[in-house]
């Protein structure tokens, strides 16, 4: 039991880091926009959303008021959110259920 709480940890701090990367990915897109110097790419962002960094997203959008309008580029991580938590679902069911 002790080696899955060191994966479960690993696995969490992983994730919690992928979040942190991607919150900063939006600040800098946000700062480079400003400064209309070369952006990151919608492609990039909506990748790092993808794997498993949409919490980090959502707040990047939200703190630098970043992305909140652009289309398709919204409806893409909505997307993307949806289906995480779709997959999550999933998941709980079958380990739990």
């Amino acid at each position: 039991m002790e080696g899955a709480s060191l994966t479960l940890t690993a696995a969490l701090c992983a994730l919690a880091s992928l979040n942190f990367a991607t919150f900063v990915a939006f600040a800098i897109d946000k700062a480079h926009a400003r400064a209309r110097r070369r952006r990151i790419a919608e492609s990039t962002l909506l990748w790092l959303a993808f794997a498993g960094g949409s919490p980090g997203a959502y707040a990047g959008r939200r703190v630098f008021r970043h992305k909140t309008r652009k289309q398709p580029f919204v409806g893409r991580l909505h997307t993307i959110a949806a289906l995480q938590v779709a997959a999550l679902g999933v998941a709980a069911y079958l380990l739990l259920g």
